[in-house]
């Protein structure tokens, strides 16, 4: 998950294309206990997300906002030794934690990232699959960001964006910060990007797709 904090103010104002809340993840403990709560996997489906975004052995995947790893150890395991798994936060003790999970679980595909709150810090052309979880809406003038997120996708890749529906859930946020799936696919095909597929089947999410512009 994204940490924006105050040092986020760039080019805010109004253009409709910030975040919809600003608040930190330093407390490690209490974020461990929300986002690896036993209970997510019934609705949360990790294993159904990764198939459908044919998640394989030898990939170089990101888990962008990756908080304390619940989708990156999953990646890191469908990705295989061959394979590598960029998480990627912007919260240095998230990012920290990170690092001794995945010595912690042997899972040494996975490399902590600490990003900027304007770049993901992705190698150039050097990823195939961008997985945002839970996280775009923490994200602020995100049609610059997606800019600077098209440099990272390698050919033939993609962004995933995995987030909640506007509903009362008996998880996820408030509806006044979440973003509806319509306006996810406004940003990016103003950006450039099209839409490559679109899942609703999951009970509180929506999973979009999308291609990168062509140079």
């Amino acid at each position: 998950m994204f940490a924006t904090l105050a040092l986020i103010g760039l080019l805010a104002g109004g253009t409709g294309h910030d975040a919809t809340v600003h608040h930190g993840f330093g407390d490690v403990d209490h974020w461990v206990s929300v986002f690896d709560d036993p209970s997510r996997d019934a609705w949360q489906k990790p294993d159904a997300i990764l198939d459908a975004l044919h998640v394989r052995a030898g990939m170089t995947v990101a888990d962008l906002g990756a908080g304390t790893g619940y989708f990156s150890v999953r990646l890191a395991k469908a990705v295989g030794e061959s394979g590598r798994v960029l998480a990627i936060d912007v919260e240095p003790k998230l990012v920290d934690y990170l690092k001794e999970r995945a010595a912690r679980e042997s899972l040494p595909q996975i490399t902590a990232v600490l990003a900027a709150p304007s770049d993901p810090k992705l190698p150039p052309s050097g990823v195939s699959l961008v997985m945002i979880v839970d996280t775009w809406h923490h994200i602020d003038d995100r049609l610059t960001y997606l800019k600077t997120l098209a440099k990272g996708i390698a050919p033939g890749g993609r962004v995933a964006v995995v987030d909640f529906k506007k509903g009362d859930f008996p998880v996820g946020p408030p509806d006044a910060h979440k973003l509806a799936p319509e306006q996810v696919i406004q940003e990016f095909s103003k950006a450039g990007w099209a839409l490559a597929e679109r899942k609703d089947d999951l009970p509180y999410q929506y999973v979009l797709s999308f291609s990168p512009p062509r140079p």
